[in-house]
């Protein structure tokens, strides 16, 4: 009867691990997209909306296209990240074989990028004197809630439960242990009087620019 326990407790045991276990996204994109408001304790009507970057991934390989500020429509710069490193397409990039570009080209480190997505290793400020909010719901998704109050900065993050794991994420630390995924920050410098949004806003679908980029090495490595 003991063994039987047992057994039914480690199968018990086995059925929540499986629950919790993770889901790599093998390919999509991820907008990161930020709005700026000026003198926000006077109302929302002074701003200024960002998209600061497309990323495009297949696999562990991220296309990351940063469009120019100005003029959206347009990229500034085209990135080739793997891993913890990343290599500069220029903007001219549709027929660029990616593993040739790895062997030829000096890697940087995705710490070091000053453009587009910025990848952190940093804890989040205060992270420690967090304060629990309650749940919430924002564009139709449940999300949890906390917020972190300075004497110079308050911010509330929203992060959206779930198992699948994107290969960029804004604070890792954070996810892991709530369990989900930062899909937006709101920050107000109470000095400055400017409230920043940023939102990670998930797709299925690649940019019509990194599409020809996969598909070019696809045909290339299987020829």
């Amino acid at each position: 009867m003991k063994l039987k326990f047992i057994f039914l407790f480690s199968v018990f045991l086995l059925a929540q691990t499986s629950c919790h276990k993770e889901i790599k996204s093998e390919k999509g994109g991820i907008d990161l997209i930020s709005n700026v408001y000026f003198d926000a304790s006077k109302g929302l009507d002074k701003m200024q909306s960002f998209h600061l970057s497309k990323l495009n991934y297949s696999g562990d390989s991220i296309v990351e296209l940063v469009p120019d500020l100005t003029f959206p429509e347009i990229n500034k710069q085209v990135y080739y990240i793997k891993d913890s490193l990343y290599y500069s397409l220029g903007t001219e990039n549709n027929n660029a074989i990616l593993s040739e570009i790895s062997k030829k080209q000096k890697p940087l480190l995705v710490w070091q990028k000053k453009e587009g997505a910025v990848f952190s290793e940093e804890w989040i400020p205060n992270y420690r004197n967090r304060r629990k909010l309650p749940d919430t719901i924002l564009f139709g998704k449940n999300f949890k809630r906390f917020e972190i109050n300075s004497p110079w900065n308050y911010t509330r993050f929203y992060i959206y439960p779930t198992d699948t794991i994107l290969p960029y994420s804004l604070y890792k630390h954070a996810e892991k242990d709530y369990h989900g995924r930062i899909e937006r920050i709101d920050s107000y410098n109470k000095k400055t009087d400017i409230f920043v949004t940023l939102q990670l806003l998930p797709r299925k679908n690649w940019d019509n620019e990194a599409k020809e980029l996969f598909e070019f090495n696809h045909f290339v490595k299987n020829r």
